[in-house]
């Protein structure tokens, strides 16, 4: 059966890709994913008649299993489904060890463990369950959701997101605002446990400049007065978080060298717009956003299908670049041009001299896909998408 999960406002039906039943048929499962993204709306589409679900968000069930953890099981045997959902696992790191027991002990059982930090559990040396369960991960919205539900606007995700709830809402921009004001002070204040809010604050401010970039620590840690050792921290904040993630960039050149400085990406366009304060785009700013959904796109895919393809990207010391690399198979370029011409093939070229890519892909804003005599291929955003998740490349 295909499960999937709906979000209506007035005629505007999305549906999500990831199936919740078909992961829990197979093992246990976290699932993590930044706040908004739509965990727990996604739990209840897909699992409300089939799984015991406990919500950590609700005071009740909190004391309760706080105080008691070893109560979950009393509570597991009253209900006649294997299927056991803990929402927002990371409020209480100490429940894992009695999951893990009754994983060991109760074979019928499958447990999805649901959170938007693995800081806490990281920093509380939680118990994650020794190859018990996998991990899998809930993003925004995608391209590919969008245009299946026939709700796909460029401009508007370029500039506002994949959020479901900020995509689909009427005042997008103030709802991101609040969501970087929650942001900091629920997920950073209480689950990250940073002392000074305020440099992080300036830290976030200055990093979104970079969204994209390789990252410079000394450059950030001085535009935010921050000591570089603290700009590392707050980077990996960022991606426990799943605020953000790194790719590194790809060793299998042998022609030139590459450097060795990794690049970061905001998990959504919106946020990285938001903390800017970004409402409208120019081309600069335009042209980043795409190329962070692309990003995105590729992620979003690779963790759904959980392929074993490595996202990174090339860039060498002479600054020539290419901007994604799956595995040794693709290579893609991203341009926001809407009028890609031979000469935008230029680093693509260089790179195929490795003679290790199956695929050399631009990926653009220009309407008309198009082949060159080279046989790098160039594909509007929505084609690359569409073709992307029919598994052309991969």
């Amino acid at each position: 059966m295909n499960y999937t999960v709906k979000y209506t406002i007035g005629d505007k039906i999305l549906k999500r890709f990831l199936d919740l039943p078909l992961l829990l048929s197979k093992k246990s499962h976290f699932l993590f994913g930044p706040r908004a993204t739509g965990k727990s709306y996604l739990i209840h589409q897909q699992l409300t008649k089939k799984a015991l679900i406990f919500d950590l968000l609700n005071s009740d069930v909190y004391l309760t299993l706080q105080n008691r953890p070893a109560e979950l099981w009393d509570m597991i045997k009253a209900s006649p489904s294997n299927l056991i959902v803990i929402d927002e696992i990371q409020r209480i790191p100490e429940l894992l060890n009695e999951v893990h027991r009754l994983i060991e002990s109760q074979r019928n059982l499958r447990f999805l463990l649901t959170g938007s930090s693995a800081r806490r559990l990281k920093r509380e040396n939680a118990n994650m369950l020794g190859g018990r369960a996998r991990r899998s991960e809930l993003y925004p919205l995608t391209v590919h959701e969008l245009m299946q539900a026939g709700n796909f606007n460029l401009d508007r995700f370029l500039t506002f997101g994949g959020l479901p709830s900020v995509y689909l809402s009427e005042e997008p921009y103030e709802d991101l605002r609040d969501y970087i004001d929650t942001y900091l002070n629920e997920e950073i204040k209480l689950e990250a446990n940073v002392r000074n809010l305020a440099n992080f604050s300036r830290f976030l401010s200055s990093c979104a400049l970079c969204n994209g970039s390789v990252i410079n620590f000394t450059k950030i840690g001085n535009d935010a007065q921050v000591h570089p050792n603290t700009i590392r921290e707050h980077f990996e904040i960022l991606q426990d978080t799943l605020l953000a993630k790194m790719i590194h960039p790809w060793k299998g050149a042998k022609r030139r060298k590459a450097i060795a400085t990794p690049k970061f990406y905001f998990i959504d366009c919106g946020i990285s717009n938001a903390i800017n304060r970004i409402k409208q785009l120019n081309p600069n700013d335009k042209g980043i956003a795409f190329e962070q959904a692309v990003f995105l796109e590729l992620s979003a895919f690779i963790a759904y299908h959980r392929t074993d393809d490595v996202l990174t990207f090339w860039r060498t010391r002479d600054q020539l670049e290419v901007d994604f690399i799956v595995s040794d198979h693709t290579a893609i370029e991203v341009k926001a041009s809407k009028n890609i011409t031979p000469r935008d093939q230029k680093n693509l070229l260089k790179l195929s001299e490795e003679g290790t890519f199956k695929h050399l892909l631009i990926v653009s804003n220009d309407p008309l896909p198009k082949r060159f005599e080279s046989g790098v291929q160039c594909l509007p955003i929505s084609d690359f998408a569409e073709q992307l998740w029919e598994r052309i490349y991969f």
